[in-house]
């Protein structure tokens, strides 16, 4: 296992815990990564070895070194797939709500990779080797559509296309409120200042985000949004529509909390997918229907008789 070591020095914000710090430096290792290594005596603070949770002040040097991570033995799992299209060059995937898209921290199985790998095992040889075929993600709860790349060939075009913005990602939102008509969120965002699994406005390395929504629907306290991201940051949706005052229904991370007794994902879900096909470079655009159990919140608004919980 080769070893490579980094030295920062921590600058003007102050009380910052010391993994939240090191997540945003060394941008290759994951929280938990980072935590294993402060466990194991890898991480120094001023030349003294520091919990996860210490709480840097101006000037202090960080000295960590990074053991490269053999990739994680992927293996095939007979999940079941809703393939909504496919040819030798891609595939367009319906995700569910609840399945994780790749193996993380706590999570080594049970996820759309091992799926991917049993349905299409040629996924294996493209693109990065722990996230083999993927070009883009869709949060845990998110549903909707997600295209994979069955070739090399096609994972650096699609890639190419998400980088310069060319996909064109439609998703539905149901919001708390009475937000405008329509509207373009331009807030940047970044790692939260002191919660490294939140993403915030408020932050110390902001990167361009923007997001253009309209209302479908209005109710009584939540609307219907059509929501189409312009750039692709972690939880960009969820957290431009929360800092706007306008929280998704269901959001425990971003939203106030839900009634006792509800269990109900985040009512977010990826609509419709387009992009220029990298092998035939025509237009092709995918859609994917509401699932039934969001569906059933909207005819619950619709009869205007019955409202859902709070959240």
């Amino acid at each position: 296992m080769s070893e490579r070591e980094f030295r920062f020095v921590h600058g003007e914000d102050d009380n910052l815990r010391l993994d939240v710090y090191l997540v945003d430096q060394v941008r290759d290792l994951t929280r938990a990564q980072i935590q294993d290594h402060i466990e194991q005596g890898l991480v120094t603070v001023n030349e003294r070895t520091r919990k996860s949770g210490t709480r840097l002040r101006p000037g202090d040097v960080v000295v960590i070194k990074v053991r490269d991570f053999e990739p994680p033995s992927l293996d095939p799992e007979p999940i079941p797939l809703l393939i909504i299209y496919q040819d030798e060059d891609v595939a367009v995937i319906d995700k569910p709500s609840g399945l994780v898209v790749h193996p993380g921290a706590g999570v080594h199985s049970g996820t759309l990779i091992n799926a991917l790998l049993h349905h299409f095992p040629e996924v294996r040889r493209v693109g990065a080797p722990e996230r083999p075929g993927l070009v883009h993600r869709l949060d845990k709860e998110t549903s909707g559509v997600m295209v994979v790349a069955r070739t090399e060939r096609a994972y650096s075009d699609l890639q190419r296309q998400f980088k310069y913005r060319v996909v064109q990602k439609t998703y539905l939102g149901l919001a708390r409120g009475r937000p405008d008509e329509e509207g373009r969120i331009n807030w940047p965002i970044g790692r939260h200042v002191k919660d490294g699994q939140r993403f915030s406005i408020k932050t110390r390395k902001p990167k361009e985000a923007k997001t253009c929504f309209r209302v479908l629907e209005q109710f009584n306290d939540f609307a219907l949004l059509e929501i189409k991201p312009l750039t692709g940051r972690t939880h960009q949706i969820r957290v431009h529509l929360a800092a706007a005052g306008h929280p998704l229904y269901g959001d425990r991370l971003y939203g106030p909390m839900r009634a006792k007794g509800f269990e109900l994902r985040v009512f977010l879900h990826a609509q419709r997918l387009g992009f220029i096909h990298p092998v035939r470079m025509e237009w092709v655009e995918f859609f994917s229907p509401l699932p039934l159990e969001l569906d059933t919140i909207l005819d619950k608004l619709r009869a205007s008789a019955v409202r859902p919980p709070e959240t």
